[in-house]
């Protein structure tokens, strides 16, 4: 079994990062903590004053002064969000179409906004706040990993439901927290995907792995790890690198002089266009995959013309409902969705549908999510597995004249350079193409 080709120097030092950044993290926990307790205390003193504490089990009447009904939605509400734009606009896109066929009972619903660039700081008050003085009755978010954590620890306290559409992190579920619910599937079918169509290739015995240290990008090289240890080996090399730094020229020239014959990028869209540009400009002509960042609107339009051939996992499924709604997106937004979008359309559809089956009641309304599994969207089918996440397959999609298409099912099933399609590994449909693509976003990504 392969692993990773270190010195001694390099181990010691990545022992003492290890060992930083676990203190790091360690403390970080505790202030994320304290201020999330902060925020309840704030909240229930809150929502006792103005009466309006949540009650976790019984039928509650409709008020009669009841004007809409009220969805918390935790993300930026910016469409030009690097991260999160996209989530927003599938998102109220589904609101705006229901409310256009009545709403509920003849009462609109209407998405409660609340966000900041921390989340663990000015982020749990708004939740709180959402749930304890807005009234909302269920919630859509966040936009990753690290906010649906966050999100998910104010509803397990709360008892009103989470519709998760864009964290992979599995983590998310693991508490076995009853009110969450995740569209996306997890890292580990996701890293699958790539280990299958990375062992079919050319760079199946000479590959690298380059890695972003934020939470998502590190769960998910986890994950990745976890999978080709178990099946075939490991990476020759395994660098990380931190979101946003200014090594990352350096570190393309040092995996372009390497040689190898695959490169895996796992790290979030901007962070993977600037690595994956570097190493076309680097001289790389390795075969590169990536993480479902690939797949991503900021990606495509930072990345260019270098990525064409890059190869990905996508959870997308072709069908007529995802053909319609990518023209309603476009025609909306004047621009074309990305699976982001897909899944957070689909998470707001399936809890307006929750709410007009339950009611205003928070927990039938989570019983009508568990019990709406298996739910065909514009994603594709979505079943909840045994702790609440989405279990569908991914399939291998490629980049092609900045779009995204499905990869090739060819007999050889291998891929053999940057330029030539991968056989197709799962019996999934593949992905549905975006009819048009827009300019370049203007927010970094964090």
């Amino acid at each position: 079994m392969k692993g990773f080709r270190t010195g001694e120097t390099a181990r010691t030092s990545l022992a003492v990062r290890a060992t930083r950044k676990s203190r790091e993290r360690t403390s970080s926990a505790s202030v994320w903590g304290g201020a999330l307790a902060t925020a309840l205390r704030a909240g229930l003193a809150a929502a006792l004053l103005v009466g309006m504490a949540p009650q976790p089990s019984g039928a509650q009447e409709i008020p009669g002064d009841l004007r809409e009904v009220r969805i918390g939605y935790f993300g930026p509400d910016d469409p030009d969000h690097p991260v999160g734009g996209a989530v927003w606009q599938g998102s109220q896109l589904a609101i705006e179409e229901a409310n256009a066929a009545g709403g509920f009972e003849g009462r609109p619903f209407r998405l409660v906004q609340d966000w900041d660039e921390n989340p663990w700081s000015g982020g749990a008050a708004g939740v709180v706040r959402m749930v304890y003085q807005e009234g909302v009755w269920a919630i859509i978010g966040g936009i990753d990993g690290t906010s649906t954590h966050l999100a998910e620890q104010v509803v397990a306290k709360a008892r009103l439901a989470l519709v998760d559409p864009a964290s992979t992190d599995r983590t998310v579920n693991s508490a076995y927290v009853p009110w969450v619910f995740s569209c996306m599937p997890a890292d580990g079918a996701l890293m699958t995907a790539i280990a299958d169509a990375l062992s079919a290739s050319r760079g199946r015995d000479s590959f690298i792995l380059a890695s972003a240290t934020d939470h998502d990008s590190r769960i998910m090289a986890q994950a990745f790890l976890s999978v080709v240890h178990r099946e075939r080996g490991g990476p020759q090399r395994h660098f990380q690198f931190e979101s946003g730094s200014y090594r990352i020229p350096g570190l393309a020239k040092q995996i372009a002089e390497s040689e190898v014959e695959a490169v895996v990028v796992l790290a979030g869209a901007s962070d993977s266009a600037a690595l994956i540009r570097e190493l076309r400009a680097a001289g790389a002509d390795a075969i590169l995959f990536g993480g479902p960042a690939l797949g991503r609107r900021t990606f495509l339009d930072r990345a260019r013309a270098a990525a064409e051939g890059a190869h990905f996992p996508s959870t997308l499924q072709e069908s007529e409902l995802a053909s319609a709604f990518g023209e309603r997106f476009g025609s909306r937004w004047k621009t074309a969705p990305d699976y982001a979008a897909y899944h957070a359309y689909d998470a707001a559809r399936l809890l307006i549908a929750a709410i007009r089956r339950a009611g205003l009641n928070r927990p039938q309304i989570r019983a009508a999510l568990a019990e709406s599994s298996p739910w065909e969207g514009v994603s594709g089918t979505i079943r909840w597995d045994e702790i609440g996440r989405n279990s569908r397959a991914a399939r291998l999609a490629v980049v092609r004249g900045g779009q995204v298409r499905a990869a090739a099912r060819r007999e050889e099933r291998s891929i053999k350079t940057p330029a030539s399609e991968s056989s197709g590994l799962r019996r999934s449909p593949p992905p549905p193409s975006p009819p048009t693509r827009r300019g370049d976003t203007r927010a970094p990504e964090r």
